[in-house]
């Protein structure tokens, strides 16, 4: 047997999120059970303490937020997973960690809504509101997987990303993607690039939580080093705009000019963040936009479009947020249709529509029958529309 064949295993999407996260080095999980996420809480309960973790049930969805700041500040990598409804409520301290520049991630497992909704049902109504679920003009990360084995390898991207820089990441699955179970291969932990957040060069009287490092004014990537509370720096966080001292602040210029910065670090390395996956895009005339569990459909519908002398292809969004814009006027330039199926009733078709900007006719495709979107469903669309 090879040594690639010793590592094969039959994994369920959740549990290679919990496998992604203790690889990045995650040491922390506060949380509440909640379907379809239950399992990530459930396995870091036991993988956590042998690794000198912690785990933490939380009263609720708002103290679990919040104790994931706390172990941030402290120095840990922290994560805490939920669904809709827990998701709401983590989203004033979502805000509050994206201003205090703390980072962390969240896991967001998508289930029918609003309200309770279906809990055992997929959906993908939850993509919104993990760009704009809490207020002001926030930065946002936001990580979608199509697989098991895309589930592990993205959930290590979203340490890398915000500890990089120092703001909350979200990975935004779905029931389908976290409950099934696929083949994977999980590579070495020697394999994979582990990022940890910058750290201070200076001594603590000289050190600024929120400004460039001494002799450092002319860095370009916007992300301020950042100490461990305990650590010999003491530093004020607050919820309210501040200086670069990390004091509240009424001066409309400095306010400005933390709300451009922290949302420039994320702009600046759009490139580096902003993921896509394409098929069959050359020479295609109908274009299927997807993401999430709906990409796996997709692409059968693709091949099987191909199949029958339809020139169709598959631009698939990785990254949610921020937006592959330039992706998507590229495949607009060249083709004459692009079809947008969702779980939802056509949030992200907006965006696709937006970054079209009428180069291409844009088609949403909707389902919200708390079932998954088939090959055949999305062909017959394809077929219709070239």
């Amino acid at each position: 047997m090879s040594a690639e064949q010793s590592r094969v295993q039959l994994m369920q999407g959740n549990e290679a999120c919990v496998e992604g996260a203790l690889t990045a080095g995650c040491r922390f999980y506060a949380g509440y059970p909640i379907t379809p996420s239950t399992e990530i809480a459930e396995l870091m309960s036991e993988r956590l303490p042998r690794l000198g973790g912690k785990f933490i049930q939380m009263e609720d969805e708002i103290g679990s937020m919040a104790a994931v700041i706390g172990a941030s500040l402290g120095g840990l990598k922290a994560m805490t997973a939920t669904s809709g409804p827990g998701f709401s409520l983590k989203q004033e301290n979502i805000g509050f960690a994206a201003l205090t520049e703390v980072p962390c991630v969240i896991v967001d497992v998508q289930r029918v809504g609003p309200s309770s909704g279906q809990p055992t049902s997929p959906a993908q109504g939850d993509v919104m509101q993990a760009r704009w679920g809490t207020h002001g003009d926030h930065p946002a990360v936001v990580l979608c997987p199509w697989s098991v084995r895309e589930t592990f390898d993205l959930t290590v991207r979203a340490f890398n990303l915000a500890e990089a820089l120092r703001t909350p990441v979200i990975l935004i699955s779905d029931e389908v993607v976290a409950h099934m179970r696929e083949k994977v291969v999980l590579p070495e932990p020697s394999e994979l690039k582990v990022v940890d957040r910058p750290r201070p060069t200076v001594p603590p009287a000289a050190y600024k939580p929120y400004g460039p490092a001494p002799g450092d004014e002319g860095r370009d990537d916007y992300v301020p080093p950042m100490a461990d509370f305990g650590s010999g720096y003491r530093y004020h966080v607050t919820g309210l705009f501040h200086g670069e001292d990390g004091f509240p602040t009424g001066d409309g210029e400095k306010s400005a000019a933390l709300l451009r910065r922290i949302n420039a670090k994320v702009e600046h390395r759009r490139a580096d963040i902003v993921q896509v996956e394409r098929e069959a895009l050359d020479d295609a005339e109908v274009v299927v936009v997807a993401y999430g569990s709906t990409a796996r459909s997709a692409l059968r519908a693709v091949r099987d479009a191909r199949a029958q002398g339809i020139k169709a292809g598959l631009l698939r969004l990785i990254t949610l947020w921020p937006f592959a814009d330039e992706a998507v006027r590229e495949v607009a330039g060249r083709a004459k249709v692009l079809i947008v199926p969702e779980m939802n009733l056509g949030q992200m078709s907006r965006e696709v529509e937006r970054a079209a900007h009428g180069a291409a006719r844009v088609v949403p495709v909707s389902r919200v029958d708390n079932e998954l979107f088939t090959p055949d469903e999305i062909l017959a669309r394809i077929r219709e529309e070239a």
